[in-house]
């Protein structure tokens, strides 16, 4: 169970950072704004590295959030279920 909850921390930390300097790059128009971090990315990027750190950015995120809930709740759950369903057969 521990090894769930470290593989889910270590995908929550890196994805996090990830997003975060991402996050700083492309949606932050000003250090002064209250928006920084969460201010729409550039409509039109001017290059393929620019739309692939924005794309990166939405994966990122995602990722974030997706990635510990799938190793905190989905992993443990399917294993409970799998243990319950040999139980019943035996």
């Amino acid at each position: 169970m521990a090894d769930e909850f470290m593989k889910g921390l270590g995908i929550f930390a890196g994805a996090s950072l990830a997003w975060m300097v991402l996050a700083g790059w492309y949606r932050t128009t000003s250090f002064e704004s209250s928006r920084q971090l969460i201010a729409a990315p550039p409509e039109n990027p001017d290059g393929v590295f620019n739309a692939i750190g924005i794309f990166l950015n939405d994966v990122f995120f995602w990722m974030a959030i997706i990635g510990p809930l799938t190793f905190w709740v989905l992993v443990p759950a399917l294993r409970r279920a799998q243990e319950s369903l040999a139980d019943e057969s035996s």
